[in-house]
């Protein structure tokens, strides 16, 4: 039988965070793989679903995700025809949502609707709105 290590870091906030982030982020995954999607990639969705005809420097500004991490991102998106590009100056390219992409959209906010109901009833005797702005205050480096 394995022996059960003693964990010393197993209450620290952190290590905390990380380990719940891990845990949703997987439930997530898996819930919009039924429909063929990644969490990135529904997210994207969502914001371009919001914000129809921004560019892509504003939605990788937005995700914290770099230029060369964006690109098949979106080049991924516009070839499942999710995502549709407008010519804005030379260089830049305004996104919309297709017809496609606006029925994929509407099925992860779906999904993202129910995946955090699931984990707001673990939490239902926490302050969520509380939690909500502690951990807002962490993810934007503010103390």
């Amino acid at each position: 039988m394995p022996k059960e290590l003693h964990d010393p870091i197993a209450s620290r906030l952190g290590y905390l965070l990380r380990r719940a982030s891990a845990t949703m982020m997987a439930d997530l995954g898996e819930a919009l793989g039924a429909v063929g999607l990644r969490p990135v990639e529904g997210t994207i969705l969502i914001l371009v679903g919001a914000n129809p005809g921004c560019i892509q420097s504003e939605l990788g500004r937005a995700l914290g995700i770099k230029r060369a991490n964006m690109v098949p991102l979106i080049a991924g998106l516009t070839a499942q025809n999710y995502l549709e590009k407008s010519p804005v100056d030379g260089r830049s390219f305004a996104l919309s949502l297709t017809p496609r992409g606006e029925e994929a959209r509407a099925r992860v906010d779906g999904i993202m609707d129910a995946h955090e109901a699931g984990f707001a009833r673990l939490l239902a005797d926490v302050d969520q709105q509380q939690l909500r702005a502690a951990l807002s205050l962490i993810a934007s480096g503010r103390d």
